[in-house]
């Protein structure tokens, strides 16, 4: 296929797609605007609307052809690559040589219509070309402005998608650390259960059940009902509550109203784990952990007590990685202002505490 074909069908192409026209549309209008905006002002001085309106027809490319070199080239080979020192180098002689376009229509154009028994002087008048070089700026800087802050505007929304998109992948990555982790646990207590033939091992089935259908199907969003997260928590300490049996004492209290909140999923779950993994110690004769929930108008209050041996040192603190993924998780989905998580480690029990404010 010839060269010269090629071009004709990427032209057709071009011409027929959506973009072009909407784009074509938008650069008449703003240049009709002109037009008529400046044939209006400099009329209204001599009631002359006419004369001015095919003087502005007349000078138009003049103001065309260094607009479009700034906008399509200067712009974004120099400015927008920070060669600053370049891009003014080649705009200042653009409007020098656009200045004497302007002169030469002036002199050859409009002076013999217009004025044919005047003399303006001669081509290469410097004052004149300086002089029509700065009425030429202005159209090229609003121009300029226009461009410059679209540019902008679609930076800001490309970062803004950037930025989603990282803040969404993290929360996947953060969750994705956190359920095997739990799976792992809960057949690891099933196993021990089928292994001492225990009646309880249908039940811990059921329950394990329910928890694969809500991490699988029903915690792929940013928020579920609070009312869903706190069967979890219910459902999670009662399979603790069978693996554990008489050596482990739990409770869970939940006060307010749950039904109608929403809250990010399986947020409680690291401390679910944490609790569970220090507070049922073989050292413990008599583990108890306890969890309290509080919901107000535009609060969510949690609390974990778990016990812990007297002999642990101090230094063995329960802030391993599940605590420090939920953090993350909450400075991402609720912001660093709205939340508060506090830990406390005491000489037989530690406690989390997290506040959530809307």
């Amino acid at each position: 296929m010839r060269p010269s074909a090629v071009y004709l069908i990427w032209m057709n192409r071009m011409i027929n797609s959506d973009v072009f026209r909407y784009r074509l549309l938008r650069h008449l209008v703003y240049w009709a605007s002109i037009i008529v905006f400046f044939a209006l002002l400099w009329g209204s001085f001599h009631d002359d609307y006419f004369k001015q309106f095919l003087l502005q027809l007349l000078y138009l490319p003049d103001k065309l052809i260094p607009t479009y070199i700034t906008l399509y080239v200067l712009m974004p080979r120099f400015l927008l690559k920070e060669r600053y020192g370049v891009f003014f180098a080649w705009l200042i002689p653009i409007l020098l040589l656009s200045g004497f376009l302007h002169w030469v229509i002036a002199l050859y154009i409009e002076l013999p219509i217009f004025s044919p028994d005047e003399y303006w002087g001669p081509l290469l008048y410097i004052p004149k070309i300086i002089k029509a070089a700065t009425y030429i700026y202005p159209y090229v800087l609003v121009a300029f402005i226009i461009k410059f802050l679209k540019h902008w505007y679609r930076q800001q929304k490309e970062t803004e998608e950037l930025a989603k998109g990282k803040l969404e992948a993290e929360l996947k990555f953060l969750k994705t650390q956190l359920h095997p982790h739990f799976l792992f646990n809960t057949l690891n207590n099933l196993y021990a259960l089928t292994l001492k033939k225990s009646d309880k091992a249908p039940e811990l089935v059921l329950k394990l059940s329910d928890l694969m259908d809500y991490m699988l199907y029903e915690c792929d969003t940013d928020r579920v009902k609070l009312s869903r997260e706190v069967q979890f928590v219910r459902n999670y300490f009662e399979i603790e509550k069978i693996r554990y049996g008489d050596r482990l004492e739990t409770e869970v209290m939940i006060t307010g109203e749950v039904g109608k909140k929403e809250i990010a999923p399986l947020i409680f779950l690291p401390f679910l784990e944490n609790a569970f993994k220090h507070g049922t110690s073989k050292e413990l004769d008599k583990s108890v952990i306890t969890f309290e929930l509080d919901t107000q108008d535009h609060y969510i209050g949690m609390t974990i007590v778990n016990s812990k041996p007297i002999s642990a040192l101090k230094s063995e603190k329960q802030n391993g990685i599940g605590l420090h993924n939920v953090r993350r998780r909450l400075e991402l989905q609720y912001g660093q202002e709205n939340f508060t998580l506090r830990t406390e480690d005491h000489q037989d029990e530690f406690k989390v505490t997290l506040e959530i404010r809307s």
